[in-house]
């Protein structure tokens, strides 16, 4: 009996050890990433000039609500925006808006002083595009806007001029989303 009592907890341990090795296995495989995970991290990953031509890290938007929006100085509903954004930044603090510009560094610096534009503005150029398809803007289509949440999570996106009424009840739901 005793002998069958050990063989018993031999086996049960073994199972139970077993067990624990697989999940554990399982925990440390990587999460597949949804492709506006993925869009989300690749942006953050980005580094770009700034108006002045200096390079600063996306990365240091992470971790925090922000408002990405994709312009250019030729676009002529990006420029009708461009004001109302600007006023925005100050109503929607901790919420940060920034700027990628699918233009010249020249253009984008003598644009921004000229509107008065002091939301962190970045000059991608052409390379926008691939970014702004992997958002889901097959087109290309400017403006287009992308709404990221605090926890790094694609919360939205809007294609065109902004609606800013929208936008607003976006921020304001944005604990929910």
């Amino acid at each position: 009996m005793k002998t069958r009592n050990i063989l018993l907890f031999i086996l049960v341990a073994a199972i139970a050890a077993g067990v624990g090795m697989y999940t554990s296995h399982k925990q440390n495989q990587p999460v597949p990433q949804t492709p506006e995970a993925k869009a989300v991290a690749n942006l953050f990953a980005q580094t770009m000039p700034d108006v002045a031509g200096k390079p600063q890290a996306l990365s240091q938007w992470k971790g925090k609500p922000v408002i990405i929006n994709f312009w250019a100085t030729w676009c002529a509903p990006c420029v009708e925006e461009m004001p109302e954004l600007a006023a925005l930044q100050a109503e929607v603090a901790p919420v940060q808006i920034i700027g990628i510009g699918v233009d010249s560094q020249e253009n984008i610096a003598q644009f921004a002083e000229k509107f008065h534009i002091y939301y962190p503005l970045y000059v991608a150029g052409t390379g926008a595009t691939d970014l702004l398809r992997q958002f889901g803007n097959q087109a290309g289509g400017l403006p287009f806007t992308v709404l990221v949440g605090l926890d790094g999570n694609l919360k939205k996106v809007y294609l065109g001029r902004l609606n800013f009424d929208e936008l607003r009840r976006d921020l304001a739901s944005l604990k929910n989303m």
